[in-house]
Parts: C-alpha cells; structure tokens; sequence
C-alpha cells in the first residue's frame, strides 16, 4: 500500500478544511456556514459532477462494459441494504434498521465528489460513466428498505399500512425525482449533449473551481458532523462500530467487483466508493416522510458523523492502496 497517498489525502486542503469544521464545534467557534449558501455548494458539486459525467461519456460513448458497470451499481444498491438490515436487527427494531439499511445502500454525491478530487491529486484517469452509476444507486436502497420495513411488520399490519400506503406514492417520487437526482442526471444530459462545445463554455465553472468549492462544502460538512457526534454516545459501540465495519466490507465487495469487471484504478475507486458510502441527505428526508416511527436521530450521527468522516479521511487512500496493489 501506499502511503504516500495516505498522507496526501490528510493533507489534502479539502480534508483539512473538514477538521477546521470539527475543530470550530469542539472549541464552540460561532463559524458557520448559513443554510443557503451551504446549499449552493452542494447543488454546485452536483452540478459539476454531472456536466463532467456527461462530458466524458460525449467522448467515450457507451460499451456493453458500462451497461456492466452500471448494473453492478444497480445490484450492490440492492444487496447493501438487504445484508445491513439483518445486521442491524440484531440490536434494533425493524423501523430503525430498514431506515439505516436504506441509508447505507445508498450513496454519499459529497464522498464521490473528494474520490475525485483525490484521484485528481494523484493524477489517476477515471471514467464520467461513474456519475450514472452513483445517480442509479439511491432510489433503490430507499425502495428496497421500505419494503424490507413492510415485509417484517406483519404484527402491525394495519399501522404500517396506514403509515406507509398513503405515503406510498409521495416516497416513491421523492425516492426517484428527488432534486439531487433530477440535477445529477439532468446535469449529465447536458453535458452529454453540449459534446465539446459545452465544454468549452462551462470553463472555468466546471473544473476550474470545483476543490475551492468542495473544501467550504467540506467545512461546512465538518461543522454538521461535529455537532452530530455527541449522539454517538447515545447510539452505543454496536452502532459505531457498524458504522466503521460496514464501508469495509462494502469497499471490499466492490474492489473484488472491480478487479472482476477489469476496471482501471480510477474507476475501481469510485466504483468501491459508491459501494461504501452512505446517504445523509436524501434517504433521511425520505425515510423521515415514509417511517415515522424510526428513530431519525440514529441515522446523521452514523452516516456523517461516523461513516463519511472514516471515508474521506482513511477510507478514500486505503482503497486506493488496496486497489493499486491488486488491481
């Protein structure tokens, strides 16, 4: 393993600026980041990821090995939250473990977008194909974790039904057309469709600013997370231990899937990232709307306070190390 990326990856600015976030909350700085502009920042990066997917699809067009890539994102999407929910029912109530299981087979845009940027430090070409298999993994993990809820609620047949049937509809949208999807593809489209032509346009807004960007989403990120951990105690070490031990089996399963469908280093990365990280936007709002029963203080403490702070800082260059040396 190298770990030489390791250190670069600590040293990164993005990374750095994430710890300034956690170190504002522990020393109670009044540093923050208002609501608005957090979520310009975060339409930003979902913005350039999406224009630069679509851009780097112009150029190498779909092969059957993408068709490939991608339905592998669709499975694990599927698989993920299946196996964390029979982990998690060892210790919690069906509504919450369908709830964290759906947050965990989904995926984290912010994760993907400091994968990116760290491939880019190290000069490690990857595929804009990558971005369809991220936009394609989150409404799965969300059906798939209703539908384990349901199936598992039998006991409570007419509550959950009450629960669930009238909101059926209105989850099922959010869970598909949710605004981070329909800018993510949508944003993908464009970029596929203004070819070179878009591409010379959008420059410098795509690219050229993008590590500034994602080091304040980054800050901002670190505030949230801080202020999320002290939640950490109450959830107790099974659920933070989970939280750790998850992403790496996860990242295992997707490097092997990796080496299987003979991917590049860049794109096996990606591909592990998406299998390892977690939602905290997205699958939280739709399973605050569909399970009000769980228990919605359990799942940003474990997916940003635990999980995504193990990614960007060790996860992201320990994959790469492991990645690098087998593939």
């Amino acid at each position: 393993m190298d770990f030489h990326a390791v250190i670069d990856n600590f040293t990164s600015p993005a990374v750095l600026f994430f710890f300034l976030g956690l170190i504002a909350v522990v020393i109670k700085s009044d540093l923050e980041v208002p609501p608005a502009i957090a979520k310009f920042f975060s339409l930003y990066l979902l913005f350039d990821i999406g224009i630069k997917g679509g851009e780097e699809l112009f150029h190498s067009g779909f092969t059957l090995k993408i068709v490939y890539i991608i339905l592998a994102c669709m499975v694990m999407a599927v698989v993920v939250p299946i196996f964390a929910y029979r982990v998690l029912r060892i210790k919690l109530n069906v509504y919450d473990a369908g709830a964290i299981a759906a947050t965990y087979g989904s995926v984290s845009a912010v994760t993907f977008a400091t994968a990116q940027a760290f491939l880019t430090g190290q000069n490690e070409p990857f595929g804009g194909y990558m971005t369809a298999g991220m936009a394609l993994m989150e409404s799965p993990a969300i059906v798939v974790g209703l539908l384990m809820i349901r199936k598992n609620t039998s006991k409570e047949k007419h509550s959950v039904d009450a629960a669930h049937g009238s909101k059926m509809g209105e989850v099922l949208r959010e869970a598909f057309f949710n605004g981070s999807i329909v800018l993510l593809v949508g944003s993908m489209i464009i970029g596929y469709l203004g070819g070179e032509h878009g591409e010379v346009d959008l420059k410098p807004f795509v690219g050229g600013i993008f590590k500034g960007m994602l080091c304040l989403y980054l800050l901002d990120m670190g505030i949230v997370a801080g202020s999320r951990l002290s939640a950490l105690k109450q959830s107790g070490v099974f659920l933070v231990a989970f939280g750790i031990l998850t992403p790496i089996i996860n990242a295992t399963l997707g490097i092997i899937i990796s080496y299987l469908l003979g991917l590049n280093h860049g794109d096996a990365l990606l591909f592990t990232i998406l299998c390892a990280s977690a939602s905290y936007i997205a699958v939280p709002a739709a399973m605050r709307m569909a399970v009000p029963q769980a228990n919605m203080s359990l799942l940003l403490p474990m997916s940003l306070g635990v999980t995504f702070t193990f990614n960007i800082v060790v996860g992201i260059p320990v994959y790469y190390g492991i990645i690098t040396s087998l593939i």
